[in-house]
């Protein structure tokens, strides 16, 4: 399926503007006692993107954050997304209904666990990158056809172009989102946004939810039948 492309001045903000309004009209008509299940994401965008929300006003103590994919590595490595998002979300961790963070050393099936007892998620914030990977769901890898009851994975890039074996949210479990929303940022993703455009079969063009929302800054979108 070829992604509507939603083409703005700055995608961080714009996600932060959009997440807030659906924080605020799920949790406006959902018992006291229900969170709202966020997927958050780590890289440069995925945590520019957690800032610009974090910013915002919202009823925090209702809200759950969970792992979109993590990185095998210490928790308090610099190349941890655990360690990233909570410095992203500043005084706010202490405010939330709940932290998720993935564990390599726990496992995939650990986390699975926990993606299942959440029930899947209200929002699930994905990035873009320059090889057309989503999550940690790079070309070529074993976790593209991972079974439809399998929630969690473990992947590692075959070119070597991303470090580390990784644990990833499979297709399954992102479909399990009311809405994902997929982050694409800067030139260097040009080429690859340009191709999911064009009908090429990358990872980010097989996610698929109840309502998917691509946002491109112009850079991005230049040349892709987006910004001229």
């Amino acid at each position: 399926m070829i992604p509507k492309l939603d083409i703005v001045d700055d995608v961080p903000t714009a996600f932060g503007e959009f997440a807030a309004a659906e924080v605020r009209s799920v949790l406006g008509s959902r018992p006291a006692g229900a969170p709202f299940r966020l997927g958050c994401s780590g890289g440069a965008s995925g945590t520019a993107c957690l800032a610009k929300l974090a910013a915002h006003d919202l009823a925090w103590e209702r809200v759950a954050c969970y792992f979109v994919d993590e990185r095998c590595v210490a928790p308090d490595s610099p190349d941890a997304n655990a360690r990233a998002l909570r410095e992203v979300l500043g005084s706010r961790l202490d405010e939330l209904a709940g932290f998720h963070p993935m564990s390599c050393a726990e496992g995939a099936e650990a986390y699975e666990r926990v993606v299942r007892d959440a029930g899947g998620f209200d929002l699930v914030q994905l990035g873009f990158g320059p090889d057309g990977h989503t999550a940690s769901l790079f070309p070529g890898s074993a976790a593209l056809d991972a079974p439809e009851d399998r929630l969690v994975v473990t992947n590692v890039d075959p070119s070597g172009n991303n470090r580390f074996e990784r644990l990833t949210l499979t297709y399954a479990a992102i479909a399990l989102a009311n809405v994902v929303v997929v982050a694409v940022v800067g030139a260097e993703k040009r080429d690859a946004l340009a191709r999911v455009l064009a009908g090429d079969d990358l990872p980010a063009a097989r996610v698929r939810a109840p309502r998917v929302l691509w946002l491109a800054d112009r850079l991005a979108a230049a040349g892709a039948g987006g910004a001229p």
